[in-house]
């Protein structure tokens, strides 16, 4: 019988090395889980109400159980607890918080108790298995991993990874590959998540840094840092385009990442089901930056709108098809490579376009200085573009266009200055008419005919025009003030003199580089607002 008692304990150990090894989970966890599972046997034998605590010694599988009570000063439950006076006569140097732990005899487990051990210790291997998967994986994101196709279930690829499964979404397929169950695949792993069923691994053939991988992988120099890859932008399966730039001069960026005879770019299109890539050297000037992206389209002029992150692209009239791409794809992926909205025009458009700005300047001119068309188109051609810049520039300036003499100059300024006064004085009334108060009209940089555009989106007040923010007032496709060319710091600035002004915020908290604490004070006192 000593025998048989022998060798059950030499196969518990030897059962909590195979389900170690196989589950790739540390043996002491299994261990663990056989001590949980006998714990909870040993309570429906000797009672739930018990503290039990089994141990399995590690050496020769010997299975011991202990009832644990604790010493209390006031006992409240009997079964788990024991008064200092009583644990004193089995124990004189017991003290309050001590555990006090009495052998029980060897249990002989039933059907029903070693299912319920068996169901412990299944799910304690289970979680100790996830647990281990999401700790593999979960450093593993931005890597490219290679597995085999288990099932394709709605257009959703399952993958085996050997030691855990990878969900390849829909979207995350490039669109009209085929893939095959059993098929070996490879993909970028973007995301681990811990979740009830177990750890989830989410894998991608689509994303842009599955592109960045995979050169990484076929140019030495990207894996070495010389060349770094600057941005990606991708149509799945169709084009992308990638911008490099080389930390030494001496290696060019595009031939490195093209290879001897195309060879490192065209292992990363095969693996891309054939998407045509091109490959455009990353440049810090924006302008040529924005050039190259354009590519294999030429650009004539770049117009930027910083304020805006929008460019305006001039190409040859038979070029302009090359530039949008097809279904505009090719200005589309430009436009995610750098950052910038890319807006193409051909050089006829953009003269015309140009003529016409030509045009209503000098109308312009002609109205507000009661001059000739002529002398109008000159100012015009001279770079004159708004009243302002002849009313207050330096009269040097104006007597520099040639013709122009003292007479003419000053006379020029008299009636420009008088014409915006004018234009100030009626928009002032219409202001005041609108209901528009005088302390918004005390705001430094807020015009009157800015305050008429404030006042006919119903922001009337100083405290209507504290609570706008800057893009509300900028913006180019619904701004209250878009026409007047504010730049968003400018409105941000006068916004916070607003706040100041209403007490809402110190000076120093919105002019003295404290603007997360102005931002904080007026969402508190937009809270408050809100409450009354």
């Amino acid at each position: 019988m000593a025998a048989a008692v022998s060798a059950n304990r030499l196969e518990l150990l030897q059962i909590a090395d195979l389900v170690a090894r196989e589950k790739s989970i540390e043996k002491d966890i299994v261990l663990e889980a056989m001590e949980e599972a006998i714990q909870k046997a040993a309570r429906s034998r000797y009672g739930a109400e018990n503290e039990i605590r089994a141990q399995i010694d590690k050496h020769n599988g010997d299975i011991r159980l202990f009832r644990v009570i604790e010493v209390v000063e006031v006992v409240e439950n009997p079964a788990t607890q024991i008064s200092l006076e009583d644990a004193q006569k089995d124990k004189p140097d017991a003290q309050i918080g001590d555990f006090l732990a009495s052998s029980l005899p060897p249990l002989d487990f039933g059907r029903i108790a070693a299912q319920t051990a068996k169901q412990v210790i299944v799910q304690k291997v289970r979680d100790a298995e996830r647990q281990r998967q999401y700790d593999e994986f979960k450093d593993r994101v931005g890597e490219i991993i290679t597995g085999v196709v288990k099932r394709v279930e709605y257009g959703n690829v399952i993958v085996d990874m050997g030691r855990a499964e990878a969900i390849m979404r829909r979207d995350q397929v490039i669109p009209r590959e085929h893939i095959r169950q059993n098929e070996r695949i490879r993909g970028l792993i973007y995301d681990v998540r811990r979740e009830n069923r177990g750890p989830q691994i989410f894998m991608s053939r689509t994303k842009p840094e599955f592109m960045a991988a995979l050169f990484a992988q076929e140019v030495p120099e990207i894996y070495d840092g010389i060349i770094e890859i600057r941005s990606v932008a991708r149509d799945p399966g169709s084009r992308a385009k990638i911008a490099v730039f080389s930390n030494d001069g001496s290696i060019d960026p595009v031939g490195a990442c093209v290879g001897m005879r195309g060879s490192r770019v065209q292992a990363v299109v095969n693996e891309l089901q054939g998407e045509k890539i091109d490959i455009i050297p990353w440049s810090p000037d924006v302008a040529s930056f924005i050039v190259n992206a354009l590519q294999p389209a030429e650009v004539t002029k770049v117009v930027m709108d910083e304020d805006r992150a929008r460019v305006e692209v001039v190409v040859p009239d038979e070029q302009l098809s090359l530039a949008i791409g097809r279904r505009g794809q090719n200005v589309r992926l430009a436009s995610q490579l750098t950052g910038w909205t890319i807006d193409i025009m051909t050089e006829a458009e953009e003269s015309e376009r140009r003529q016409e700005e030509f045009m209503a300047q000098s109308r312009r001119f002609m109205e507000a200085l009661d001059v000739d068309d002529t002398l109008a188109h000159l100012l015009v051609a001279e770079g004159f573009t708004e009243l302002e810049e002849i009313a207050y520039v330096e009269p040097e300036e104006l007597l520099s266009v040639e013709g122009f003499e003292e007479e003419l100059v000053g006379e020029l300024q008299r009636r420009a200055q008088e014409f915006l006064e004018k234009e100030a004085a009626e928009a002032d009334e219409k202001r005041r008419a609108l209901g528009v108060s005088d302390d918004l009209a005390d705001i430094e940089g807020l015009t009157p005919q800015m305050l008429v555009a404030l006042g006919e989106a119903e922001v009337k007040s100083l405290e209507d025009f504290a609570y706008c923010a800057a893009d509300e007032l900028t913006s180019k496709e619904d701004g209250i003030l878009k026409t007047f060319g504010l730049s968003e710091d400018d409105a941000s600035a006068m916004i916070m003199a607003a706040r100041v002004a209403l007490g809402w915020i110190t000076a120093e908290e919105a002019f003295g580089g404290h603007e997360e604490e102005a931002e904080e004070g007026t969402e508190s006192v937009e809270a408050e607002a809100e409450t009354e």
